[in-house]
């Protein structure tokens, strides 16, 4: 019997423990896969349906292509040599694409065009809203009028947008719509006539409003409360209703079509579980065709039968959660994304008359054959009871057990972290690291209540949900409790800062990108062209004029001395939203309080870093600043990663 239990031990340890000991990560991912420009990204079909765009690298920068559909034609369109191309579409001509683009990140963003007939060798680039300090954002195209586009720009008044007719042809900028002063968004019908806008009212609610033709005096149509929320979608194509979704009478955003002439309400869409998350529109007979909701993954939810075949078989392509991103002018060709966990962005064609799928491309191929680490969807309690939808993320060919963990907290606040191929995870995964994402109390996607508890909670309750998501990861034994950082970008940065200010014991290191330190500075700084929607911040964060004390009780810059941790803070110095200033300040305050903080400052950024050395620089500086903290794994910095911190 001895001997018979002295085998099963040995059987035991060979079978559990010597696994463990060989157990060692995958091996290290370069960041210029990770964070590198893809190869090729967003691909859209001209309406014509004989060309496709998409964009990918050109000398290091993103640009536009060109190919002829069926050929190896490839062309590269555009000619940005910085920041690089991010936002692109086609106008309806089938000869002109249209793309915006800001300077060194200030977020004056212009619109311009690319005449496709001109010599291949020397495609004409022309800025169609060439006005300085303006911000242009392309309201829409429409197939009858090819030659038009609408664009809003606040040329007239930096804070306020009117809609302007710009013709393709000429570069004619014709004054369209004025803006009576509270109007924050437009929406145009089937005649390509803007006959809808939403207005921001002094309560920090909204209001939608109609007007007959564009001769017709506004008309309130439907308001609401600063609790709730609504949307216009798309006018019917007999102009006579609209498609809205709003929360007005209930917990989740909840699809309608309202009668114009008698404001009846026909409920075409509630949820379950979580908002409406995305919608499809037939681009000629405007009604919705489909509807997808995201509590843990994307679902969609059939509207228009004559679609359904469509979307079972796209949906047997590949793994992963799809959206259709663009149609062609017939409806014939649908291009498709699949978004997966472990793996690159996928591209396929759809042929609606075949009913099948060609594979295109993904977005960055290196990915494929690596060992990346699922994204696990997980619900955490909050003290109060409140249930978070978090994703985590493992490292992959170790214990998931006393791990240093990074917290990675998104921006918005009222945004939301979804499940897909998400770099940063990956990245930490990779480095040794449990990556955890939250969707704490103030999220968006999970309902009214869910987003209201959030209000005046910055600093409080939202960072309490935060603390227990760090100790479920703890008690789950996931979590070294002493190996703990927090890591996040814009709201995510002022949670870092939080968390190093208002619960220093909790973190052993934090890192803030573009996150603001005084509530006051903040929401005082903002740009005009925000001017209308302050009353919302002053519903869901404060008043920074009435409620000074309290605010700046929630700010980290006032609670700099409690910092115990080292920091690392990077800005773009011309940011529009979260000014230099809210990270000079911060920085100050924390030397003067004699604790350690490295701070980088690139000058020819915004909100974030889309120049792409930039980009590897900051990853590089946090990955070093990671593994000192916490103990993973790092790439070595190459020479032109190196940054000169301030």
């Amino acid at each position: 019997m001895k001997r018979v239990l002295i085998l099963l031990s040995i059987i035991i340890f060979v079978w559990i423990f010597i696994p463990l000991l060989r157990a060692e990560l995958p091996p290290l991912i370069p960041r210029e896969i990770l964070f590198g420009n893809p190869e090729k990204a967003s691909p859209q079909l001209s309406p014509d349906g004989k060309l496709m765009a998409y964009l990918a690298p050109h000398n290091g920068v993103l640009n536009v292509w060109v190919k002829t559909v069926g050929k190896n034609d490839d062309r590269v369109v555009t000619d940005d040599r910085k920041r690089g191309i991010r936002a692109y579409g086609w106008a309806e001509d089938s000869r002109h694409i249209l793309y915006i683009q800001d300077r060194d990140g200030d977020e004056n963003w212009h619109v311009y065009s690319v005449d496709l007939n001109a010599p291949k060798e020397a495609p004409v680039i022309r800025d169609l809203t060439p006005f300085q300090g303006i911000q242009a954002q392309i309201i829409g195209t429409h197939k009858n009028f090819p030659d038009e586009i609408l664009v809003a720009m606040n040329l007239q008044d930096r804070r306020l947008f009117d809609v302007y007719r710009i013709n393709l042809k000429t570069g004619a900028v014709i004054l369209d719509t004025k803006n009576p002063g509270d109007v924050i968004g437009w929406l145009y019908d089937s005649n390509f006539v803007i006959r809808g806008c939403q207005a921001a009212l002094p309560d920090g609610g909204g209001e939608i409003r109609i007007r007959k033709d564009e001769k017709s005096p506004w008309q309130k149509l439907i308001s609401w409360g600063p609790d709730d929320e609504c949307e216009a979608l798309t006018f019917t194509k007999d102009g006579k209703g609209l498609y809205i979704f709003h929360n007005i009478n209930t917990d989740l955003t909840t699809l309608y079509k309202k009668d114009l002439e008698t404001g009846k309400e026909e409920k075409i869409f509630e949820p379950e579980g979580a908002d409406v998350y995305n919608v499809i529109v037939h681009p000629d007979e405007y009604y919705p065709q489909a509807v997808a909701t995201n509590r843990f993954r994307v679902q969609w939810h059939i509207l228009d039968n004559s679609i359904k075949e469509d979307f079972e078989k796209i949906s047997k392509l590949t793994d992963g959660d799809f959206s259709i991103t663009n149609r062609s002018g017939d409806d014939k060709v649908w291009l498709v994304s699949f978004t997966k966990d472990t793996g690159p962005i996928h591209y396929y064609a759809y042929d609606r008359t075949e009913k099948k799928g060609t594979f295109l491309f993904t977005h960055q191929p290196k990915l494929e054959g690596l060992t990346l680490a699922p994204m696990k969807p997980v619900v955490i309690k909050a003290r109060d009871g409140l249930e978070l939808v978090a994703y985590l993320t493992l490292p992959v060919g170790i214990p998931p057990k006393n791990l240093p963990l990074v917290l990675n907290v998104h921006g918005g606040p009222w945004g939301r972290d979804t499940w897909r191929y998400h770099p940063e995870a990956q990245w930490l995964a990779n480095r040794g690291y449990a990556c955890l994402q939250v969707n704490f109390r103030g999220s968006a996607g999970f309902g009214k209540k869910f987003l209201n508890a959030g209000n005046r909670e910055w600093g409080a309750k939202m960072h309490d949900d935060l603390i227990d998501a760090v100790n479920w990861a703890i008690k789950q034994g996931i979590a070294d409790p002493k190996r703990i950082a927090i890591y996040g970008g814009s709201y995510g940065g002022y949670a870092a800062l939080v968390g190093a200010t208002f619960t220093p014991d909790v973190f052993c290191c934090a890192v803030d990108i573009c996150g603001p330190s005084n509530l006051v500075t903040l929401l005082k700084s903002i740009p005009p062209y925000w001017t209308p929607m302050l009353n919302m911040f002053k519903h869901r964060v404060g008043d920074p004029d009435k409620e000074k004390e309290f605010l700046e009780s929630r700010s980290p810059l006032f609670k700099a001395h409690q910092i115990k941790i080292p920091l690392l803070i990077a800005q773009g110095a011309n940011d529009p939203r979260v000014k230099m200033a809210e990270s000079e300040q911060i920085v100050q305050a924390v030397r003067k309080a004699g604790k350690e903080v490295q701070y980088i400052v690139f000058p020819d950024e915004g909100h974030g870093f889309a120049r792409p050395e930039n980009r590897m620089k900051f990853y590089a500086a946090a990955e070093a600043f990671l593994a000192k903290y916490l103990g993973g794994r790092a790439e070595p910095p190459k020479e032109n990663e190196k940054v000169e911190f301030k």
